[in-house]
């Protein structure tokens, strides 16, 4: 099977490469050394892979996962674990990456799944470990590595309600593929049992989720409220990540509390920086004062109602100024849902969907401890943010009983670095 997938790659890859041409002008982040991802490396970036001695290389896929893949790597640093590589996908995991972690570590793009550039990156890195954050399975990636006798681990693995069906149908070819791993960690037993209903003979075990052992920056961004509001005491609704649809339902909800509460602001955050324009339309649309935030750094003093947040690695420093947190991609006809850590660790109520295909397991851990209000249909939404804008106790109580709730289940990060380096 691995034969006929490297005969069609290059056909199917043709298909692929006008949006990841559009992604690379839209998206913000770091570009400079994006021919990695073909696996052109720049002369002092082949002498610096090649000083390296036996390296574990960590790949990740875009901000998220390079955050838990920077917070991995300190704890491997602070056991004595040197010459790492970092490899991400998207340009704004690059960016993260560069500014996440220490000149020791040797951050690249991943390259293409294509064999003549996967043996190329593999030829100057020679891996003693690779290690692959959540599901990024790549057959020619796992299969060279399987081949160099490199110790491959799949961490904090998922698999969701959505996903399975197709990994089912495909099962004949991504079961051998999942085999190859040396070691696969799940999130949750019924990722395991997931991962399991596709083949046999893994090497599986359910080790939590590296989310829940996130940290809270020391440091955020040098903003405050006065300085994208102006002066007043304000109450900051922020919607994170949010997707097509639900700045609409979002902005016309702020637009009817703002009649009730003069000193409500709304901070929108999209999820893919590109939307910028497209949300600012809606915002002229519905006539609300806003700023953009990628316009201009620094945002205009008084008469503002709306920052549009269009930009990347600002979103923990906008929500710690937040006193309430809907969470994206869960209304609006969305019901994957996003990370509800983030907030949660923030101390910060929040508001979501009902239903988080994607987050099912976390969404019913909050909902078990009352830490989390969830509306099952748009029209809720108003009297949710109501009540807690009237109620700053119950905001306070909300996020307490958050954070609390996430704390309770950190230790991943621990429990699967005692297996990376045995001990």
């Amino acid at each position: 099977m691995i034969l006929i997938y490297n005969i069609l790659f290059p056909f199917l890859f043709l298909f692929f490469i006008p949006g990841m041409i559009y992604k690379l002008i839209k998206r913000p982040g770091y570009k400079k050394t994006f021919l990695e991802r073909f696996s052109i490396f720049s002369s002092l970036k082949k002498q610096t892979l090649s000083a390296l001695k036996n390296p574990i290389w960590i790949h990740a896929v875009s901000v998220g996962e390079t955050v838990l893949a920077t917070e991995l790597i300190k704890k491997l640093q602070e056991k004595g674990v040197d010459n790492i590589v970092l490899s991400t996908t998207t340009t704004t995991g690059q960016e993260l990456a560069r500014c996440k972690v220490n000149d020791s570590v040797v951050v690249i793009y991943c390259p293409i799944d294509f064999i003549l550039f996967v043996k190329r990156a593999f030829n100057y890195i020679k891996p003693q470990k690779l290690i692959i954050i959540e599901t990024e399975i790549w057959p020619n990636m796992i299969q060279e590595a399987k081949k160099r006798n490199v110790e491959l681990y799949l961490i904090n693995a998922r698999m969701s309600d959505n996903s399975i069906g197709g990994y089912q149908r495909f099962s004949f070819f991504i079961g051998p593929v999942l085999q190859k791993f040396n070691y696969i960690y799940t999130q949750t037993q019924g990722d395991e049992d997931r991962f399991n209903s596709i083949t046999d003979n893994l090497n599986i075990a359910t080790m939590g989720n590296l989310k829940f052992d996130q940290k809270i920056p020391a440091k955020f961004n040098n903003i405050n409220n006065n300085e994208l509001f102006g002066q007043g005491e304000f109450v900051i609704l922020l919607a994170a990540s949010t997707h097509p649809r639900e700045e609409q339902v979002i902005i016309e909800t702020y637009i009817k509390l703002k009649d009730k509460f003069d000193n409500l602001k709304l901070i929108l955050i999209p999820r893919h920086a590109e939307r910028g324009k497209e949300i600012e339309n809606i915002l002229k649309d519905n006539d609300v004062a806003y700023n953009r935030r990628s316009q201009q750094k620094i945002a205009k003093k008084g008469n503002i109602d709306c920052l549009l947040a269009d930009t990347t690695g600002e979103m923990l420093s906008f929500m710690n100024l937040s006193d309430i947190v809907i969470m994206g991609k869960s209304i609006a006809g969305h019901d994957e849902g996003h990370n509800l850590i983030e907030p949660a660790l923030l101390n910060k109520p929040i508001i979501t969907g009902s239903k988080l295909k994607n987050f099912r397991v976390l969404l019913n851990m909050l909902k078990d401890k009352e830490a989390i209000v969830t509306i099952s249909s748009d029209d809720e939404l108003e009297s949710a943010i109501c009540a807690f804008i009237e109620d700053k106790s119950k905001r306070i109580e909300y996020g307490n009983r958050a954070q609390k709730t996430i704390a309770q289940h950190a230790g991943a990060t621990d429990r699967i670095i005692k297996k990376i380096i045995n001990i």
